[in-house]
């Protein structure tokens, strides 16, 4: 027999859709924020030639700056307001995530509820700030080293352009948080989905441009097309399997009446981190080598010139540093967000235990032995999604990055998308039942 809730999730439709006013409402802001953003990734900063730009955007096409050009919406090939992105804001959220897990002072502050959580939200935007001002120094240094570039280089244009990029940055954080509070969705994951997608239909026409003048073989086609699918597959099926850990409740009697005796679970993604440790590895990534490539394409042969030669996309120490990054972030993500001692204690003082397993202390060894050998295959799937096809881009040639991170935030991001939209949908057909109810409940 399915449940209620199983019948009303299997009934929502279009029609439902149209009912719900306020489902709607949230889906039409979300999309005139996101429509805000792409207009902000072509509006250039000033004193740029463009000419000038676009034959630098030319010879870096398949470079590190093509893959930091793909989180911004194509905003960073343009030198537009928000060439950052929100990088920094999600370097500094994920920086401050881990820091509350070992400073006690943060720790404690986590814990003190909503409070506690305003404040740590404000050391975030802190620490955007700070390393988005950070970022866009460094990125106004490495424009004005390319000759003919920036119109008037010196102070002035590194002002205008800190203040312009940071400004920038702050700006998509405050879209992001007002999408997620008032829209539909994880706001900031979103601004990353519409990045990668718009740029998508023109990568599209390129890669098949090549099939079409025969730079690239028809099988290879099918073969990358094919792969993208799997992919997608992968993704789709890693990111909804769990590991369901059987938690049993004793019997009490109160009174004349038994209560309990009833079992539940616990259910432990395989993929507890979710995007993050990509996301991240690229972030770490793209800081360094962003300054190389600069330095590299104005003819620095130094040391900077040297690291951009050894881990641009493709490179085997690029790829070594990615996977090693990526695999780190995944144990360190799962430390952080899962506390076996916490989710022990609070089974043990309800009452409830894994079969066979003693409570306590012996819970919390079980749950952190099952939730590190899903890390393990967690972190093999990740490194498989987006190192293969990075492999197979660099022996293929493709001039756009088309590479296993995107497909991966695309998909999880719609996965979370529709999530939310069918809770939605499912709470308004609940409040629609209730009203009813109300009503038949007053006619009698």
């Amino acid at each position: 027999m399915a449940s209620a809730a199983d019948q009303m999730a299997a009934n929502m439709s279009w029609g439902a859709f149209g009912k719900a006013k306020d489902l709607q409402s949230r889906i039409l802001f979300a999309l005139g924020l996101l429509i805000v953003y792409r207009l902000g990734t072509f509006i250039p900063i000033p004193g740029i030639d463009g000419d000038v730009l676009a034959q630098i955007v030319e010879q870096t096409q398949g470079g590190i700056l093509g893959i930091a050009s793909m989180f911004t919406g194509n905003a960073l090939a343009r030198m537009a307001i928000f060439a950052l992105g929100i990088m920094p804001y999600i370097s500094a959220a994920i920086i401050m995530q881990l820091a509350t897990s070992m400073v006690p002072s943060l720790e404690q502050l986590k814990k003190e509820g909503e409070s506690g959580r305003k404040k740590i939200n404000q050391y975030t935007r802190y620490g955007t700030v700070l390393l988005a001002t950070v970022q866009a120094y460094g990125m106004s240094i490495g424009l004005q080293s390319q000759p003919g570039l920036v119109l008037n280089p010196g102070l002035f244009f590194t002002a205008t352009t800190v203040i312009t990029l940071v400004g920038g940055t702050m700006f998509l954080m405050w879209l992001g948080e007002q999408i997620t509070a008032r829209g539909i969705g994880n706001g900031i994951s979103l601004i990353i989905f519409v990045g990668i997608v718009a740029e998508l239909p023109s990568a599209l026409a390129q890669f098949f441009e090549l099939g079409r003048t025969g730079q690239l073989q028809t099988i290879a086609i099918i073969g990358i097309m094919i792969m993208a699918v799997a992919v997608i597959y992968a993704v789709v099926y890693v990111e909804r399997a769990q590991r369901r850990i059987l938690i049993q409740y004793p019997k009490r009697q109160v009174g004349n009446r038994m209560y309990g005796g009833e079992s539940s679970h616990l259910p432990l993604k395989l993929n507890t981190a979710g995007v993050i440790p990509p996301i991240f590895a690229t972030s770490l990534l793209l800081l360094p080598t962003t300054a190389a490539s600069f330095s590299a394409s104005s003819g620095d042969v130094g040391f900077l010139g040297g690291l951009a030669a050894y881990i641009g996309p493709g490179q085997p120490l690029y790829l070594i540093l990615f996977a090693s990054m990526i695999a780190f972030f995944v144990f360190f993500y799962k430390a952080v967000v899962f506390n076996p001692d916490d989710v022990a204690d609070n089974l043990k003082k309800q009452g409830g235990y894994v079969p066979g397993i003693k409570p306590g202390k012996r819970t919390a060894e079980y749950l952190d032995f099952v939730l590190t050998r899903l890390s393990v295959v967690g972190a093999i799937y990740l490194v498989l999604v987006c190192l293969l096809p990075e492999i197979l881009r660099a022996e293929l040639a493709v001039p756009f990055y088309f590479g296993g991170t995107s497909l991966l935030i695309v998909v999880s991001v719609t996965m979370d998308t529709i999530t939310q939209v069918q809770s939605h949908l499912l709470a308004h057909q609940y409040e629609g039942l209730i009203a009813k109810q109300k009503i038949r409940g007053k006619r009698r």
